[in-house]
């Protein structure tokens, strides 16, 4: 789904961001990936660690790392011009360039010389390769599930790795399907389907979970959520593409008003199984939940299994923090689901 792999081993930079919650990229690919994670770099004031070795772009270079990941967002998915020349540093010690912010790396004067005169490459994963179809909707063999949620940031990605890694571990044929920037960068391969034009996101779904074997399980990221005043559309094309048989609602303990929209309410569970089973019959005639992914980050452990004993009795799913206690039980449902078992 991109021109060009993004080669690991990576070098992942954290500039002097001075929050280390906006290093949720880094994080994501130190957790998930850390196979694939030589070392970060940091400037001076930075307030983010990922807990790998501090290196710079030569002593990475020498190390065998491929390529500097951008690990962190300032706003407005900007490129902080006081990063630049660290960059274009890094392309001169050998390294490829790996970004998920809003602006184009190749659109910063700096950065596309520096390129070109290296023969480097800048991965801009936010821009999509094309062109994508139009959605077709026909019926394709395979097996889907798909994240849903009821807010942003509850932990769609997160849910989908823990699950995919989970599959992996039973020798269960699995492939994590990335939506977003930071699930691409954490898996080199996908698209973030934020950035396609509305016409064809749902044609871009079918095409990164195309027709399987009859016992793979494609695990799609999840985005925004279908009561989103800003971003409904978006789930909705991932809901019509994906065509999932299951599906696992996320959400975090607590949270009751929509991040960064003020007066929105977060969708309940029980709202956001109905809204995605709405669609079905046009959609994926037999989609159900398969359980639900709950982040209760703050919580004690006593009180976090308390609120997902809850949550599963009253939805009568499995429900689980998929981080803190894995999610072996909601995988059972869905092998078990699909005639097979754990």
């Amino acid at each position: 789904m991109m021109n060009t792999p993004i080669t690991a081993p990576y070098l992942i930079y954290l500039g002097d961001t001075p929050m280390a919650e906006l290093a949720k990229t880094g994080a994501g690919l130190a957790f998930w990936r850390p196979e694939r994670c030589l070392a970060q770099l940091r400037e001076p004031g930075c307030a983010a660690d990922l807990g790998l070795p501090d290196m710079d772009e030569a002593q990475a270079a020498a190390a065998g790392a491929r390529t500097l990941v951008i690990g962190t967002s300032a706003p407005g998915g900007q490129l902080p011009p006081h990063w630049t020349a660290r960059i274009a540093q890094a392309m001169e010690a050998g390294l490829d360039i790996a970004s998920g912010l809003h602006v184009s790396l190749r659109s910063i004067p700096e950065l596309a010389e520096a390129a070109d005169r290296t023969g480097r490459v800048l991965h801009d994963v936010r821009l999509n390769a094309g062109p994508f179809p139009i959605a077709n909707g026909l019926p394709r063999s395979g097996r889907r599930v798909l994240m849903v949620g009821t807010d942003c940031a509850v932990g769609k990605k997160y849910s989908a790795l823990a699950i995919h890694r989970e599959l992996i571990a039973r020798n269960v044929p699995a492939t994590f399907r990335a939506t977003g920037q930071t699930g691409v960068l954490i898996d080199g391969h996908g698209f973030a389907i934020d950035a396609i034009v509305s016409d064809f996101l749902a044609g871009a779904v079918e095409m990164l979970t195309p027709a399987a074997a009859s016992d793979h399980w494609d695990v799609v990221e999840g985005q925004g959520a279908l009561i989103h005043p800003a971003y409904a559309g978006v789930s909705l094309g991932l809901l019509h593409g994906a065509q999932p048989e299951s599906f696992v609602v996320c959400h975090e303990a607590g949270r009751s008003e929509m991040a960064g929209f003020p007066g929105h309410p977060t969708g309940s569970i029980a709202e956001i199984i109905e809204l995605t089973t709405l669609p079905s019959p046009g959609v994926s005639p037999e989609t159900r939940c398969a359980g639900t992914c709950i982040t209760p980050p703050r919580l004690p452990e006593a009180e976090a299994r308390a609120t997902l004993a809850a949550t599963s009795a009253e939805h009568g799913l499995p429900a689980t923090d998929p981080v803190r206690f894995g999610v072996s039980g909601l995988v059972d449902r869905l092998l078990v689901a699909q005639g097979k078992h754990a």
